[in-house]
């Protein structure tokens, strides 16, 4: 939980919903419901069209409701899960093109590896996946509210 409170919470350029969707983004893509659903959640709370942005942006990246600076971190990301040497100097090209600086393509290739394990970790574990949408927006709020240290604290 540090962890993801440190790369999701802690100091970045970009924002924290932009970071939950690539978080999200990767889980849909590792096919972990609860990752997915729970950074998905997070997501939609702190970003401009909610959760209309993130199934858009979920369902293709190049939906066109997120600017293209987030379009070309998130296809970054993509190219993290499928395997770092997925990842090509062109890649950060464009990403560099599109606005995005050092620290933001640095961020956004940490979240995705480390997404990638989290939704190993919790897929491996057989976590619970609640069915109703309500359960993540709770727990979206709490983490919004105080950050993923405080899981720990309970």
């Amino acid at each position: 939980m540090r962890l993801a409170d440190a790369l999701l919470r802690g100091p970045s350029p970009l924002s924290p919903g932009e970071r939950e969707l690539i978080a999200a983004y990767v889980s849909r893509r590792n096919d972990c419901t609860f990752c997915e659903s729970t950074h998905g959640a997070c997501a939609a709370l702190d970003l401009a069209g909610g959760t209309e942005t993130v199934s858009a942006v979920l369902d293709g990246v190049d939906c066109g409701v997120v600017s293209p600076r987030l379009q070309s971190l998130l296809r970054l990301a993509e190219k993290v899960r499928i395997g770092g040497k997925a990842v090509t100097a062109d890649d950060v090209a464009e990403a560099r093109k599109q606005g995005a600086d050092d620290v933001e393509i640095h961020d956004a290739v940490l979240i995705a590896a480390a997404f990638c394990m989290f939704n190993r970790y919790v897929d491996g574990l057989a976590t619970w996946a609640p069915d109703d949408p309500a359960g993540y927006r709770a727990i979206a709020e709490v983490l919004l509210k105080d950050g993923y240290h405080a899981v720990l604290s309970d």
